[in-house]
């Protein structure tokens, strides 16, 4: 009697509409199917799915038409990434802790906790007027331009989860010095008291060793790893904001939607790239006639400019140390604010 219901629902799992459905495992691929099923729960869980239980074994059993055994080694590898609860005696369920980010879409921290139902509030640690001659630039700005820095502890139902810094030129933003960021979003703030609204910007995150300060105030292990952020967000075309953010690896993921048409991803150029060879047309006759080569046309064109180091991301993890105000990245997920 319960094959024959288990039966029935897995024909309804799998003739269920939408992303929260099961897919079919392909037992001609060389991939296992542990590793099968492991994809297929991460992609049902970023849809979503499970928000009120995580299935238990014998129903991933039943959906998939697989082993105990390959359900036990997909979830595993679950709980190992800490996306999965389990505990004796009761129901495994997904850890509520860990925010998930989507990339190239405008994006608040602020209002997606609070739509989670996760307590948000922050513990602003700076709020004042300073001068940075390298952040100015980034901003477009003159280097001895005032700006306004906002410096936050952020924190998920209580629990640190990232450490942020903003700074925006002070001729916009000098009405947030009377702004209580407490319980509030930054951008929320300078719409209703600067009538500034952020449109867009650009954003780099990379893997990051927190320093021994953000280590503390994160609660992070020494050498614990997080994400680093660093972002440029614009209103129109004008920039209007730099960030630097220190993420919770452990606390935080990000999710992107890809397809053929997207760009490719932008390399680190090398520690060290050898002298390009000249061209041939810069060798002398002899070099010229021992390399079997005839003399350049008149009309040859020159050799192509090598590109701009500064069009691809830097190998720096430190947001400190003010990567260019162009970071090569994914469009921006800009902002959490």
């Amino acid at each position: 009697m319960n094959h024959e219901h288990g039966a029935h629902s897995a024909r309804e799992a799998h003739a269920a509409p939408g992303a929260h459905a099961p897919r079919p495992l392909d037992r001609r691929s060389p991939l296992p199917l542990w590793a099968q099923l492991l994809a297929d729960l991460r992609r049902r869980m970023d849809a979503g799915a499970f928000t009120e239980e995580f299935p238990a074994e014998h129903r991933l059993t039943v959906e998939y038409e697989v082993s105990r055994h390959t359900v036990r080694e997909a979830l595993r590898k679950l709980r190992a990434d800490g996306l999965v609860i389990a505990e004796r005696g009761r129901a495994s369920r997904l850890d509520p802790r860990r925010i998930q980010q989507p990339l190239g879409s405008l994006y608040s921290l602020f209002r997606e906790l609070e739509g989670q139902g996760v307590e948000q509030r922050s513990e602003v640690l700076r709020l004042e007027r300073t001068a940075d001659g390298t952040i100015a630039g980034h901003l477009g700005l003159v280097p001895d331009a005032p700006l306004v820095v906002l410096e936050r502890l952020r924190l998920a139902d209580g629990e640190p989860l990232a450490h942020d810094t903003a700074y925006l030129p002070a001729e916009i933003a000098e009405p947030l010095l009377d702004a209580d960021f407490g319980h509030t979003s930054l951008y929320g703030e300078l719409s209703r008291r600067c009538a500034v609204k952020v449109t867009g910007g650009r954003e780099r995150i990379q893997p990051f060793l927190p320093d021994i300060r953000q280590a503390w105030l994160l609660g992070l292990a020494d050498r614990e790893p997080a994400f680093a952020i660093e972002r440029l967000g614009r209103s129109g075309e004008r920039p209007v904001e730099w960030r630097e953010t220190v993420v919770r690896g452990d606390r935080f993921t990000f999710v992107a939607e890809w397809s053929d048409s997207s760009p490719a991803v932008a390399l680190a150029p090398r520690a060290a790239t050898p002298p390009a060879a000249p061209p041939p047309h810069a060798a002398g006759p002899a070099a010229r006639h021992a390399a079997g080569l005839s003399a350049p046309h008149a009309s040859s064109p020159p050799p192509a400019p090598s590109p701009d180091p500064s069009a691809h991301a830097t190998s720096d993890p430190n947001p400190s140390a003010h990567a260019p105000s162009e970071p090569s990245a994914h469009p921006s997920s800009c902002p959490s604010a």
